[in-house]
């Protein structure tokens, strides 16, 4: 009788230690989470998906933080952090997930990111789907049919970030991913002869500076010339008018 109570409670124990072992992080409150990835390209202004190479999911690097209590920890990737011990203690966090690096500026230079706020429940299963949006403001720089006749002897333009990367934009015809802060666009264009067959002169174009470049944002500038009685230089922003001038008066023959 004292062997079989041996046994019997030898039993027990092993069902015992099973079961700790079955439910992993139990006693500590703890959920297993698991986070994914989805990209989108669509910007502001024109709503639209914008053509650029987007990163693979398991490319994203991701940062796990505390909301309601104090814990961060960071991830090569994605990829990592659900493959590894991916339990966390219950609460709330913030997943933050990055692809890119911003300072890299240029055509399909796109760089991503995006966050999400989920909550950690014991003994239970979290599925987390963060969206990440381009980080780069985009800007484009045109130039009307009209522009080009009055302008007929040729143009320069360029645009330069706030970083002081400079692009020639005199015949852009994709968008720039640039760091969302500021850039400016500048140069100069040959007018056309004048009745008496002179020689078209080379004219400083009004600078245009953008101070709120934002990201997922879509700028396009436009040069146009409009003839109002007198020649009229015209600069919109996403078609909307930011600057007119005469050109006969104020443009100055002084470019170099």
């Amino acid at each position: 009788m004292r062997k079989f109570f041996t046994i019997a409670s030898l039993f027990a124990l092993a069902l015992s230690a099973c079961s700790k072992e079955s439910a992993k992080g139990d006693e500590k409150g703890e959920g297993q989470v698991s986070i994914s990835c989805v990209t989108t390209t669509v910007v502001d202004d024109t709503r639209a998906n914008v053509s650029c190479t987007t990163p693979a999911a398991e490319d994203f690097s991701l940062k796990i933080d505390g909301v309601d209590h104090t814990y961060t920890a960071s991830y090569a990737t994605i990829a990592e952090f659900n493959s590894g011990d991916n339990y966390l203690h219950n609460g709330t966090f913030t997943a933050t997930v990055s692809a890119g690096d911003i300072a890299e500026e240029g055509y399909d230079k796109a760089t991503f990111a995006g966050s999400a706020e989920f909550a950690v429940e014991p003994r239970k299963n979290t599925e987390v789907e963060v969206t990440a949006t381009i980080a780069n403001a985009l800007v484009k720089v045109e130039v009307t049919d009209n522009f080009k006749m009055y302008f007929e002897g040729g143009h320069t333009l360029k645009l330069t970030t706030a970083a002081g990367n400079e692009f020639d934009v005199t015949e852009q015809t994709e968008p720039l991913f640039i760091a969302p802060e500021s850039f400016t666009v500048s140069g100069t264009a040959v007018k056309q002869p004048n009745q008496s067959g002179a020689e078209g002169t080379t004219v400083t174009l009004p600078e245009y500076k953008n101070s709120e470049a934002k990201a997922q944002t879509l700028y396009t500038v436009k040069l146009d010339v409009e003839n109002a009685g007198s020649a009229q230089l015209t600069i919109t922003l996403n078609e909307t008018l930011v600057e007119s001038i005469d050109i006969e008066q104020e443009l100055n023959d002084n470019a170099k």
